[in-house]
């Protein structure tokens, strides 16, 4: 591990009055056809696999996973990307979760990855279940992390994710919905200046245009027509006060899944973030679970 920061947080606060942010060593990469990207990686300890952490819609590898990394990177490979369009990921013009999912394994024949267990955050969640459908062989197991089959159904959620088309360019102007949905309105408001700020910087290098193709894409996804095909080991970590993507929604796709296990974390749609230590312990046990279901 390396980049350390150290981000004091505001008098006052019930948590530590300092946080450090263990970030693994990160690097551009040149994808053949594709562009550069940015990514993080671990390299697995003798034995054990390689996770592969997929984030959720506006954030970045960083923002969503921060909190993890170090406990992650303690037992197991990890190859953390950002995705087109968001922070340091690809800049083509055009997102589609179909191309997040072939970008994901053009990053590991990259980084000579064979499989993976795919964990994916949110909107990372798509992009797991078509990395599992279109390249089924490099995938061994999956988590799913606060996600669905589906996310567009009732008009709450058809006003969030079709009608962000004016997504304001700073950070700080982001319409509410968004800032729930990575965990802005924590970083951004009670979170020390400096972990604030570091926030700020994360998403000041969005492309906002394909963040908005982003959400349309989220919203006209449906998975539950092959979903209950899946094959590998999955477990799901479910936040059970998320107001973003509905418990019952994630539930209903645990429903769908052969043999899935649920994990539980009493949290919202940004559990990563507002509960770290808690998101983590779960995080682990959704792990360990795919984990031991691969060697049987």
């Amino acid at each position: 591990m390396s980049d350390a920061r150290l981000a004091p947080r505001e008098a006052g606060s019930p948590d530590p009055p300092d946080q450090r942010i263990v970030l693994p060593r990160g690097r551009e990469i040149e994808l053949e056809d594709r562009g550069r990207t940015f990514v993080r990686s671990v390299p697995a300890p003798p034995g054990a696999p390689t996770l592969l952490l997929l984030h959720g819609w506006t954030g970045t590898a960083d923002l969503n996973w921060f909190t993890t990394y170090e406990a992650l990177g303690e037992r197991y490979g990890v190859v953390a990307m950002d995705h087109r369009g968001h922070g340091r990921g690809l800049r083509d013009g055009t997102f589609r979760l179909a191309d997040c999912a072939d970008d994901a394994v053009a990053v590991l024949d990259h980084l000579e990855v064979n499989q993976v267990i795919a964990v994916g955050y949110s909107m990372g969640g798509p992009i797991t279940q078509l990395m599992w459908r279109r390249h089924p062989e490099r995938v061994t197991g999956a988590v799913l992390c606060a996600t669905a089959a589906t996310f567009n159904t009732s008009s709450r959620e058809k006003a969030l994710f079709t009608g962000v088309g004016a997504v304001a360019m700073a950070a700080r102007a982001l319409p509410p919905p968004l800032r729930e949905f990575t965990g802005l309105r924590l970083l951004l408001g009670r979170a020390g200046p400096d972990l604030r700020q570091w926030a700020v910087d994360e998403l000041s290098r969005h492309d906002w245009l394909q963040l908005v193709q982003a959400g349309r894409e989220l919203g006209a996804f449906d998975s539950r027509r092959w979903i209950r095909s899946i094959d590998v080991p999955t477990s799901l970590v479910i936040t059970t006060q998320d107001e973003v993507v509905l418990t019952q929604r994630q539930l209903a796709l645990a429903g769908m899944i052969p043999d899935a296990r649920t994990f539980e974390v009493d949290g919202p749609h940004s559990a990563c973030i507002s509960h770290p230590e808690e998101f983590t312990a779960a995080l682990l046990s959704a792990i360990e679970s795919v984990e031991e279901r691969t060697l049987t």
